[in-house]
């Protein structure tokens, strides 16, 4: 296992999760003072990751379709994200108990949110060329 792979498969969970980051973090704001409230945002998370893991499954039974070489990643890939899923948990945990963060989330975080992630969904269309441009 080379270290480039694994960097590279942090570098894609994190790329890929950015907005994710933030949902996180206004999750654990609401939770926040709540008897499991952490527990349940953090079983939430690994359990909505779980069932995309399951399609990929699925999805791996063309695997034989990919050079040999490749497929020992796959696993790799898979592993990182989940270890992924934590630190992105402890790092919305983090921001979200900052007065600062957790005070501008409770206060603007309904419009910041759809904001961000309307955000993310075009710069992704654009730049995927799907508006010709």
């Amino acid at each position: 296992m080379e270290l480039s792979t694994l960097g590279q498969a942090a570098g894609m969970f994190a790329a890929t999760n950015v907005d994710d980051l933030l949902v996180l973090a206004v999750f654990f704001g609401r939770a926040a003072g709540r008897r499991g409230g952490v527990r349940g945002v953090v079983a939430g998370q690994y359990l909505g990751f779980l069932g995309i893991l399951a399609v990929a499954v699925v999805g791996s039974l063309g695997a034989g379709l990919l050079p040999d070489a490749v497929v020992p990643y796959l696993g790799l890939y898979a592993a990182v994200f989940l270890v992924g899923v934590g630190v992105w948990c402890a790092a919305g945990w983090f921001l979200a108990t900052r007065p600062l963060v957790a005070a501008a989330l409770a206060r603007w975080g309904h419009v910041v949110l759809p904001v961000v992630l309307i955000g993310i969904g075009l710069v992704i269309l654009i730049e995927g060329g799907a508006f010709g441009l």
